[in-house]
């Protein structure tokens, strides 16, 4: 192995998510474990040598990995996969973290995992098996706190993902009281953030780019109503001036499907006085919300790459790049032995048109799926798409 090549996967939010919602829909276990110790259970790959402090002789043959080594991780994940891969998990192609056998499926970020199986006994005897094949494990019983999230599971059976302990962090670093005025709505509905390179710099006793990292980092796992402000304000966190200093529940509904909001706005960000040094205000913004039994499985606000002439074309980019989430999890649900279904998704259909024709032909992969019927697209009417609040500032009213 190279010492060099350091890459290991990491699980995705979205296949966490998905996780619990399949959990939660066909009524099965889950079972969350540690790996204590986790990078010193995986065998050593590569000699090292060390200066021993004067006075002090010894010899040191192959040991156990140590932590702070650069391919630690990597070498840690290869391991597991291998002792996993031997009592009968197979790697899934979609998402390296995560494993299947049979009807059992299992995730891990790093050291920490989570099974999903029919029945707690079942789950009891996997993890059984994970301590005669060597393995350490701590078992955490039903999933409490992962990657900093709290997961509770309440008494109807649905569940809630809160941070209160990020969101305190947050408070204290910008140094916000009870007695500070503050607003119910993320960010202002009629005002667009842009460079204001005129303004004074800003000045504030906090930090920042940390307090954005954290910010983003929350709306990605938690408050979603939050991900477009963020973004925003994210995008001028190397040269912050003066104008910018500014709870997911998941109860299934099995009948509600696999559906995808997909929405676009286009030039929304256009201003008159900033375009001429920065042609990044003419671009389109996107922003969609991937939905499976009526529980939120990705979220995505971005900025488009490719200028457009229409909103038509904006909305078409915007429904391109929703689908490139979307597909793989079709692949990832059936892989999962999920029931057969059809993925409908809120959005316009584009015809190509031959003053359509300069669009990328890389937005254009998901036609195929559109003729097996595999993916279905309908309009929908703005009061509910509810994927606008990740293009545009909303008033209260609509933001609810």
């Amino acid at each position: 192995m190279n010492y060099y090549d350091t890459y290991a996967p990491v699980i995705t939010w979205f296949a966490i998510r998905l996780m619990i919602i399949l959990a939660m829909v066909n009524k099965q276990a889950l079972r969350q474990i540690d790996f204590v110790m986790a990078y010193t259970q995986a065998p050593i790959v590569t000699d090292l040598y060390m200066e021993t402090p004067s006075g002090i002789e010894t010899t040191m043959g192959k040991t156990p990995e140590i932590y702070g080594q650069k391919q630690t991780r990597r070498v840690w994940n290869q391991f597991l996969v291998q002792k996993l891969e031997s009592i009968g998990f197979k790697q899934s192609k979609i998402n390296e973290c995560m494993l299947y056998r049979e009807d059992i499926i299992f995730i891990v970020y790093v050291d920490d995992g989570i099974f999903l199986g029919k029945s707690d006994d079942q789950l009891t005897g996997i993890i059984k098996e994970l301590t005669d094949i060597g393995l350490e494990v701590k078992d955490h019983g039903n999933q409490t706190d992962y990657m900093g999230i709290n997961i509770k599971c309440l008494p109807d059976g649905s569940y809630t993902f809160s941070q209160k302990a990020l969101i305190n962090t947050i408070i204290n670093d910008v140094g916000l009281t009870p007695s500070d005025h503050t607003k119910p709505i993320p960010a202002k509905c009629r005002q667009r953030l842009h460079g204001f390179l005129d303004s004074p710099p800003f000045k504030q006793d906090w930090n920042y780019s940390s307090v954005v990292d954290k910010l983003n980092y929350l709306a990605q796992t938690s408050q979603p109503d939050i991900l477009y402000a963020t973004y925003m304000v994210a995008k001028y966190a190397s040269n912050p001036r003066k104008e910018h200093d500014m709870g997911l529940h998941f109860k299934p509904n099995s009948s509600k499907g696999f559906y995808c909001y997909a929405d676009a706005d286009f030039a929304g960000e256009w201003n008159r006085d900033f375009a001429q040094n920065n042609l990044r205000t003419t671009t389109s913004r996107s922003g969609w919300f991937i939905i499976y039994a009526n529980c939120l499985v990705i979220l995505c606000s971005k900025l488009q790459s490719q200028m457009v002439l229409s909103t038509t074309e904006a909305e078409y980019i915007a429904l391109s790049q929703a689908l490139c989430d979307v597909i793989p999890v079709m692949s990832l649900l059936g892989k999962m032995r999920e029931h057969k279904f059809n993925i409908i998704l809120l959005e316009r259909l584009l015809k190509l048109r031959p003053q359509r024709k300069y669009i990328n032909v890389c937005y254009h992969h998901f036609r195929e799926h559109v003729r097996k019927d595999l993916i279905k697209i309908y309009p929908i009417d703005t009061q509910d798409q509810i994927a606008d609040m990740l293009t545009k500032p909303l008033p209260l009213e609509t933001n609810n």
